[in-house]
């Protein structure tokens, strides 16, 4: 299915649909992407122990795979997750996004790399913001279609829309290869990420994401979804490149 554009806002950038209360809503995908790093003290050994029985026991991660981990059960063998959060939430505040996190639906999760995908078909009502809890393995956030590349390092939080392509790939990579991540190496990321709603005023703001800009094409559609040029996309999980959806 596809259907005319009259904005050429519509016609040459991904469009993403998604659920605001009972009905789909339009509105632009941004290819802002915000970094920055910040304190994160020395996790504790047990908190560590507990990931890493979780991973290759429970979840028997495989590269391109990203899972979450039990928030609750890491929160109690986390005496300063309070203060990592604070520390995320001061980092918001000095962007623009005062008193966020508050309001946000938050989940511990982990990857071992990352296939190149967009998120706008589940959470496209959003933004990520990500803290990243591991250390330094040559890995990289990469955005193949904004250029933005993050080292993650242990303190690195990026805040990015969910419609907007992404991958964790080796350092200067800019594909996605199983081989990578062989067995014996380690290249596990574990990290926070909170759920922004991308209707906040100040969230749209800062991500310049403008709203109800294909109205008529809302009417038939029954799920969130992203489109560019005329027809539903999805993302090249090697190369992070669009293609339609046949």
């Amino acid at each position: 299915m596809s259907h005319p554009y009259e904005s050429p806002l519509v016609q040459h950038r991904p469009v993403s649909y998604y659920w605001s209360g009972d009905a789909l809503r339009s509105r632009s995908v941004s290819s802002v992407v915000l970094s920055g790093t910040v304190d994160v003290p020395v996790l504790p050994a047990r908190l560590m122990a507990d990931w890493n029985t979780d991973i290759s026991l429970r979840l028997q991660l495989v590269p391109g795979d990203v899972e979450s981990l039990p928030l609750p059960r890491a929160r109690a063998r986390w005496p300063d997750y309070r203060q990592c959060v604070q520390a995320v939430s001061g980092w918001t505040t000095s962007i623009g996004l005062p008193g966020m996190l508050a309001q946000c639906d938050v989940a511990l999760m982990v990857c071992r790399g990352a296939r190149y995908h967009h998120d706008g078909a589940q959470y496209g009502s959003a933004a990520f913001c990500n803290l990243f809890l591991s250390d330094d393995k040559g890995l990289d956030l990469h955005f193949p279609s904004s250029g933005h590349r993050i080292p993650l390092t242990k303190g690195t939080l990026v805040i990015f829309d969910t419609g907007q392509p992404h991958a964790v790939v080796p350092r200067d990579s800019s594909d996605f290869d199983i081989g990578d991540f062989p067995n014996d190496l380690d290249c596990t990321q574990v990290f926070l990420t909170w759920e922004l709603a991308i209707e906040h005023a100040d969230v749209a703001r800062v991500l310049g994401i403008k709203f109800d800009i294909d109205k008529a094409a809302c009417l038939p559609l029954d799920e969130e979804q992203v489109w560019l040029y005329g027809a539903r996309a999805e993302v090249c999980p090697a190369s992070g490149r669009w293609r339609r959806v046949d």
